[in-house]
């Protein structure tokens, strides 16, 4: 079916509120006044460090320079973080790539690492093109690593061996400490990676990495004694409170002194310091059934995250349980029906004056999307088979990174263009498949309003632009 849009006459929403971005500027810049402080998760400036981790005797050691030693602050060191992540996988295919909350597995990395105050810069280490674009996107840097150390054989160690020789390459200058941090650790957060980086940069370890308490009976089974107990003697069923604390290693992040580990080449040597996390964030990524789970829990273990307005160029809306409650009535002559919420048309028009483009994406061809679309006075695309291809060219054309658009959703048929955008947003009444694949979810359900709650997110409770 053909695709309808809004009337010629109409102005394309933002163009009249505010001039097109030059094009080779990022797009859509807003102005400092307006722009949010930036976010923990962005990179830092490196910073220049001695090649070493800081210890509690530092401030003892004699210094050469002229100015006393008690008067001069020590350079933090240097944190490297580094995240392996190939291209290939047997258990999930594309594994590093699928999303968890509508954002890949080795961003949601990446963000945990720069929003982790220690840490002064992020390698992600692949083979993938794919891998090393959404690792740039998320802010880190990138290193190709050789077909020899990308092998379903190569140990994580080499990779990060080879990203330290690239890091002092192009940095000149080596990493004191050196992290290993997982994608297959969804719910990894800052404050793990600081804490395991902090234990070696303080010097109380020369390694450390994240556990969680362990209080199950392990047992063995054998041919020749049949089922023994390996924590426990099995004759002896002590309480949990009486028995002697252990701990399971994560695999989520590990931190070790860098010349040590280049001594070693092993993450565990010398002084092992453990990182205890909570167990109810423990989840390793190793086969489809896992990734389910991660997209489950994701909405009660993630901190709830929306977006504002610095950080969106455009907003992209499916029609039917979207702005409507997914409902249609029929009258005698099959004539169709919606409901719509008034709620859902002020924020629209809030967007329209704020001067962001607003665009309702719909597959149905109904003479019902069209009519509300010119109520609104923004641009409509439906009778849409492709709806991800058709964001993509509306995109192009308007010159609008989709990595900078908010589309909200409801149903499997917005899978794709959540795969494609930055901000794929689900309304509460939405399927649980679309649920788990947002990143953000509205309180409200479809057609009561939960536009207006988007609105909100981006303007402020009471809708105030940045002009008022």
């Amino acid at each position: 079916m053909s695709a309808t849009t809004a009337p010629a006459d109409q102005p394309r929403p933002g163009t009249s509120h505010r001039p097109a971005a030059p094009a080779e500027q990022p797009p859509r810049d807003r102005t400092a006044a307006h722009r949010p402080a930036a976010p923990t998760d962005q990179p830092r400036p490196a910073a220049t460090a001695p090649h070493r981790p800081v210890t509690a005797t530092d401030e003892h050691r004699p210094t050469p320079a002229t100015t006393p030693a008690s008067h001069r602050p020590a350079a933090p060191p240097t944190v490297l973080a580094v995240i392996p992540a190939r291209g290939g996988s047997k258990g999930v295919p594309a594994k590093n790539l699928a999303p968890v909350a509508g954002v890949p597995l080795v961003a949601r990395a990446v963000r945990a690492c720069l929003g982790a105050r220690p840490v002064t810069h992020v390698v992600v280490s692949t083979d993938d093109p794919g891998i090393a674009a959404a690792a740039r996107d998320a802010g880190a840097e990138a290193v190709r690593r050789p077909a020899g150390i990308a092998g379903d054989t190569a140990t994580s160690e080499a990779a990060v061996l080879h990203a330290m020789d690239a890091f002092e390459a192009t940095h000149g200058r080596p990493a004191d400490v050196v992290l290993l941090v997982q994608c297959t650790s969804p719910f990894l957060t800052p404050a793990e990676v600081a804490e395991t980086a902090g234990r070696v940069t303080s010097g109380a370890a020369d390694t450390a990495f994240t556990a969680a308490p362990a209080h199950g009976f392990l047992w063995r089974d054998t041919v020749e004694d049949g089922a023994t107990g390996v924590n426990h003697d099995k004759a002896h069923r002590p309480r949990r409170q009486d028995r002697e604390a252990e701990y399971l290693e994560t695999g989520a992040v590990y931190a070790m002194a860098a010349p040590g580990f280049r001594t070693h080449r092993h993450r565990f040597f010398g002084r092992t310091a453990l990182v205890v996390t909570d167990p109810a964030r423990v989840l390793e990524i190793d086969d489809p059934h896992d990734l389910a789970r991660a997209r489950a829990l994701a909405p009660l273990l993630d901190t709830p995250a929306t977006p504002g307005f610095a950080d969106v160029d455009a907003v992209v809306l499916d029609f039917d349980g979207t702005q409507t409650d997914d409902r249609v009535h029929l009258d005698a002559e099959g004539r169709e029906f919606v409901s719509a919420h008034r709620g859902d048309g002020l924020g629209i028009a809030a967007l329209r004056r704020a001067g962001l483009p607003v665009l309702i994406l719909s597959t149905e061809q109904n003479a019902v999307v069209a009519a509300r679309a010119r109520k609104l006075k923004i641009p409509v695309l439906h009778g849409i088979d492709r709806k991800d291809r058709a964001l993509k060219e509306w995109c192009d054309a308007e010159g609008i990174d989709p990595q900078r658009v908010l589309y909200a959703g409801n149903d499997v048929n917005d899978l794709p263009c959540f795969r494609l955008v930055g901000w794929p947003v689900a309304v509460s009444s939405a399927h649980d498949s679309v649920r788990a694949a947002a990143r953000a979810v509205t309180v409200t359900p479809g057609g009561s309003g939960a536009i207006r709650e988007i609105a909100a997110w981006l303007l402020g409770p009471e809708l105030d632009t940045p002009e008022s």
